[in-house]
């Protein structure tokens, strides 16, 4: 556990920040008032997320000494993707259980009333069993590509004599 530490503190650190952008999501009104806009605006979280991986594998870098090949930089990456995932179902339940209890009913109501969905498939949709599976897989798929990318842009690899 020593060994992925910083791994550790990062996959915390993503999780806190997601929570916080739940939250000033829903004071904004993207959760209610402006759920029509949310779709936009809950993409930009998506720099947040990069800015994570490329500060966490900035710091492992750091720890090698300034020296880290592509392939460090993905372990590294997907150590924090798997502790994200695993801390997924958590960040959903507090989110939808506390942050925004809400959200769901406010997001049928939309989506049947613009007619983007049926009531049916609205409600299969909006559920909280639909956005941990959607939030798992997609935490997962996306952290292994960031880390992928942000491994390429952060790799450092030992000068050759």
């Amino acid at each position: 556990m020593k060994n992925y530490a910083l791994e550790i503190k990062w996959g915390v650190l993503f999780m806190v920040a997601m929570l916080l952008w739940m939250l000033l999501e829903r004071l904004a009104g993207l959760h209610s008032t402006h759920i029509d806009q949310h779709p936009f605006w809950t993409n930009l979280f998506a720099i947040i997320a990069i800015s994570i991986y490329v500060l966490a594998l900035r710091q492992k870098r750091s720890q090698l000494n300034g020296v880290m090949t592509w392939q460090q930089g993905f372990l590294s990456g997907l150590v924090i993707t798997i502790v994200v995932t695993l801390l997924t179902p958590l960040g959903q339940y507090l989110t939808h259980t506390f942050i925004t209890p809400h959200f769901f009913t406010n997001a049928i109501d939309y989506a049947v009333a613009n007619d983007k969905m049926s009531q049916a498939d609205a409600v299969a949709y909006f559920s909280l069993d639909s956005y941990l599976l959607q939030a798992v897989v997609g935490a997962f798929v996306m952290g292994i590509i960031t880390s992928a990318v942000v491994a390429w842009f952060v790799r450092k690899p030992p000068v050759q004599e």
